[in-house]
Order: structure tokens, then sequence, then C-alpha cells
């Protein structure tokens, strides 16, 4: 295993007054929601970024739990090189890159700034920035940004330009148009027929009282049986995205550009805070039973609530204290009989209070 201590390797000593503008890096992570947070980041400070995706060692956690800046738990040869000169700014999030951005700090002399998006498994004291959401549940530092949702690449031009690209698809559909998004399987949330069936029916019916269409879009996490369970309950116009892994084929931006309200399943923090983003009407449906259904049983579910009630609060995540700032903030509702009105426009705006912060990292 590396050492803790690397020698410091300084390349940019003219650092003030130069004009030069801040540079950064991006350590990719390695869930899809992630880099996505990440990269949404980096585009919004508009300073040149690059990206550095690894490729880790099978006891890549163990750097991360003895909390070592380190490069032992990844493969350097088929990595993107780490290397001066190195960067003012450093966003990453997830304990496996933990250690490799300590580790460029400590090589940069200090001069890299980290910014950890989501929960550290380290100190907070370790970073220079963590953005965070509530539902970690963690402490209120000067250095911690809890904000209310994730951070989205949900921006007015990405959605002009999907509406452009996707509008012709769901042209013959009748408006009002409300987009299903669905994810699955999280923690004590279990998205099973029994849910899909009842969630099939209740945004069937939206519709159809409103004499619109559904276009719905599953997720990586939502099973066949879920989709079709809740295609079965469907009674009205719609259009069905089944998940691939093929992003060019991916509707689910155009789904949040055109159409006019949301109803989202509440397992998913990121797709309840990108459609939140576009300033829609969301209504949020409750996993856990509390809408006209019995929930689908799933014995680790069982087993993380448990776990919530008796393991340390930093293995388990409180989605239900995420959906309470959303309320609070006016962002989105529970789903009922009728459809709400447009959602208020006095809304935080996540990404922005991110770049903020992240810009007060670099002096001058």
């Amino acid at each position: 295993m590396q050492s803790s201590r690397p020698p410091i390797e300084m390349t940019r000593s003219d650092r003030k007054g130069s004009g030069r503008q801040p540079a950064v890096w991006v350590v990719a992570g390695y869930r899809a929601g992630e880099r996505t947070q990440l990269v949404a980041l980096a585009e919004a400070l508009q300073w040149p970024f690059e990206v550095k995706r690894l490729k880790y060692r099978s006891y890549d956690f163990i750097p991360g739990l003895l909390r070592l800046p380190s490069l032992a738990g990844i493969d350097t040869d088929a990595s993107t090189p780490l290397r001066p000169p190195w960067p003012d700014i450093v966003i990453s999030a997830g304990m496996r890159n933990e250690p490799i951005c300590r580790w460029i700090k400590a090589r940069s002399g200090g001069q890299a700034k980290l910014v950890h998006v989501g929960r550290p498994w380290a100190d907070c004291g370790n970073f220079d920035l963590v953005v965070t959401t509530p539902q970690y549940r963690l402490p209120r530092r000067d250095n911690v940004l809890q904000n209310v949702g994730t951070l989205h690449r949900v921006t007015e031009a990405n959605l002009l330009s999907a509406a452009r690209t996707w509008s012709h698809t769901f042209d013959h559909l009748p408006e009002p148009r409300i987009g299903l998004i669905l994810g699955g399987n999280s923690g004590p949330y279990t998205l099973g027929p029994k849910a899909g069936r009842a969630l099939g029916g209740l945004a069937s019916e939206a519709a159809a009282r409103n004499g619109g269409s559904l276009l719905i879009s599953t997720s990586a996490r939502t099973s066949g049986a879920a989709t079709d369970a809740l295609i079965s309950a469907i009674d009205c116009p719609h259009y069905i995205y089944r998940w691939s892994a093929d992003e060019d084929s991916n509707p689910y931006l155009g789904i949040l550009a055109v159409s006019e309200s949301f109803i989202v399943t509440s397992d998913s923090v990121s797709m309840l805070s990108e459609c939140c983003a576009t300033g829609k009407a969301v209504l949020m449906f409750d996993l856990e039973g509390g809408q006209t259904h019995t929930t689908d049983f799933r014995a680790a579910a069982d087993l993380y609530r448990l776990l919530m009630r008796i393991a340390p609060r930093r293995l388990t995540r409180d989605l239900t204290l995420f959906h309470q700032q959303l309320l609070a903030s006016g962002q989105a509702t529970w789903i009922n009989n009728d459809l709400p009105e447009r959602a208020s426009e006095s809304r935080p705006d996540d990404v922005a209070s991110a770049v903020t912060r992240v810009r007060a990292l670099v002096p001058g």
C-alpha cells in the first residue's frame, strides 16, 4: 500500500494574479447517479474540467476504511493518469474515491480543494466542501452545504434541446401529458407488482380525468414484473420507455421537457430532484404503502428498516427527511385525486448554491 505521506509535487507556483481560470478535476463516480451529479457541478462552474476515470482493484475499500491518502485501491496503468499540473478543485463522490482525492491534495501541497458530493465516509473535516442532501443526516458545519435535492443537468438549454429532439415522438399523444417516472427497489422501498399496479391505476385515472396521456420512463432499478403490472392497469393513451443501457435511445430528458406535470416514485432522490428542477408540478408516489396499496414484500427492505432503527446513522439513509424538505419548499406533494397547479416558482436552486460555495474556495 502506498505511503500515506506522498511527496509534494507543486508545478503551479504563481497561483494569484495570472488571470488563469481555475482547473477542475472530476474523479468519476462509480454509480451513474453520482457521475451525473459530478459532471453537472463541473459544467455549472464554467471552468475547464477534466474527468478522471479510475479502474478499481478488488481490495479498493481498504484504503477508504483506513482513511489513507493513497492510490493503492486503483490500477494506475488502467486509469486516467493523475499527475501534474495539479488542479485547483477536485470534485468526487463515494468512499472508494476518497483516498484518491486525499492523495491528490497531498501531492499538490494542499493546493487542490476537495469537494465531495453526497455522503463522505471519512470525517467531513477531511474535505474543503461537502455538498449533501437531507437523507444523509450530516452534521451542520461551515464546510457542509445542506441542499434540498441532488445536483443535476436539468437546465433550460438542455430541456429546449431535448424538446426539439423528442417532441415528434410524443406528438400523437393528447395533452396534458403527465410524465410517470419509475425508480425501483432501494433501501426500505420496494416497487413490485402490487405497487406497480396501484401506481398504474392512479396515474391512468389522473390522465384520463384530464383528457391527457402518460409518458412513462422506467429506470435501471425498475423490474420487469413491476413494469408489466403497471402497464396492465393503465387505460389511457401512453408512451412507455423500458430502460436500456443505450443512452442515445433514452427519452428521459425529452419526457422532462414536454410533460406538464410528473408522478415520481418516492425511492429516487435524483429523479425527484430532476423533475422538481423543471419548475413543473411534481407528485410523489409513496412506495411504503401510504397510498391505496399493500406493499410488496422484500426481505431486504425489512432488514433495512431494522438497520435504520438499530444501526449507526451513517450506515443508512432516511429519505423521509428529503420528502419533508420537498414538501416544505413547495417543490412536490403526495399524489391525490387531482393534479395540482404549477408548482411555486420560489424554490431553491441547489446547483447555483453549490457553484457559489465551490467558487468561494478559489482565492480571487
